[in-house]
Formats: C-alpha cells, structure tokens, sequence
C-alpha cells in the first residue's frame, strides 16, 4: 500500500472518471489534470466551481493535451464560456485564477514525477501503467511546482457579451472583442493583416 501523502477520496475517483468519459479514455495526462485542477481550485479558495463560485473562476491553460480536458472538465470551465484561455506555450502546466479575489496560482507538471512514477512501482514493466498508478498516489509536492502570480485580464477577455463588433475593410468579416487592428488607416481582422492558419483556394485574394 502507498501512502499518498494528499488524502485522495472517493470524490477524486468520481473527477477521474468523470474526465475519462469526456476524453475517451484515462490516461496519464487525465490523472495530472485533475490532480493540477484540485489543486488549483484549493488554491485560489474555489470551492464549488460549477456552483456557487462558477463565475469567479478563470482558468489559462498552456498544453493542448489530455491534461487540457481534464482541467476542464473539473473546473467546468471552457472556451466558449470564455473561462477558459489556451496559451499555446507546449508546457504541462495551468494558471487559476479567482476573479472576485485576483489571487492566482500556476501550476507545473514535474518532469521529475516520470522518475518517481518508475520508482513508486519499480515492479510494473510498462512505463505508462506505473505513470497512472504514481500520479494517483503521489503528494502534490512530488507532482507540481506551484507559484503564486499576478494575472491581469483585460475587459475584452472576460466572460459576457461581446464589448464590440468590427467589420474587417477587406473581407467584410466581422470581428468581436477588440481582436482587429488597424492598417493604413483602416480596421481589418488579424489573417487579412498578417496571415492566417487558412487560405482560400477559390475566388479570394488568397488563391494561388
């Protein structure tokens, strides 16, 4: 038996599961994300997320991976809820923040925790099984780096309406929240200006 060191209850099996179903399957990452995610909340004083501190919470996440589904998951919050912000900075790593209290705290997966995984379950041949054996027991501290931060979010990034509606001068397209920019004068949208991850193949200004 492996002493966790945390105090791991039913409710975290139930956030496991939970997760798991919305992924598709559990997986190391799921362990990490919802252990970050308790974390996270325990941290920043959020209680009950999808309850009463539902709209308090603000959640910038750095990894595009199953941790990412976790974290939503648990916290409830997501991209469309404008709660959620992907920072694509390729880290396992997640900042929470209580937006009625500002206090914010990052958390960073430990690359270290890979070796504590082998070792916590030397008897497990497949790195993988002993990684989500480990991450279900191991403390916090063996798991994570956590640093207190500051984070600054501006009126057009919080939940809520949309602040404002801008046709772009050369597509026509309309852009919300502050998200064009200006050139020669004119307001266009972020592609139209520098590029986007798309281009049209017909009748556009993009077709090669």
């Amino acid at each position: 038996m492996h002493n966790t060191g945390m105090g791991i209850t039913d409710d975290f099996e139930v956030l496991l599961q939970e997760s798991a179903a919305t992924h598709g399957h559990l997986c190391p990452g799921q362990v990490l994300g919802v252990r970050m995610s308790l974390l996270g909340l325990k941290s920043i004083n959020a209680e009950d997320p999808k309850g009463r501190d539902r709209k308090s919470i603000m959640v910038f996440v750095e990894m595009d991976r199953c941790a990412t589904d976790a974290v939503q998951s648990v916290t409830g919050c997501s991209l469309g809820k404008r709660t959620m912000k992907f920072m694509d900075y390729g880290k396992m790593a997640a900042t929470f923040l209580n937006l009625r209290t500002g206090k914010a705290v990052r958390i960073v997966a430990r690359e270290e925790a890979r070796i504590s995984a082998r070792q916590c379950f030397p008897e497990m041949e497949d790195p993988y099984a002993a990684q989500l054996a480990a991450y279900r027991v191991l403390p916090d501290a063996e798991l994570f780096s956590v640093a207190a931060v500051r984070v600054a979010v501006s009126p057009e990034d919080m939940p809520g309406r949309p602040l404002s509606r801008v046709p772009c001068a050369r597509c026509g397209e309309y852009v919300q929240d502050r998200r064009e920019q200006k050139l020669g004068g004119d307001f266009v949208c972020r592609p139209c200006a520098s590029g986007g991850y798309y281009r049209i193949l017909q009748g556009d200004r993009y077709a090669e």
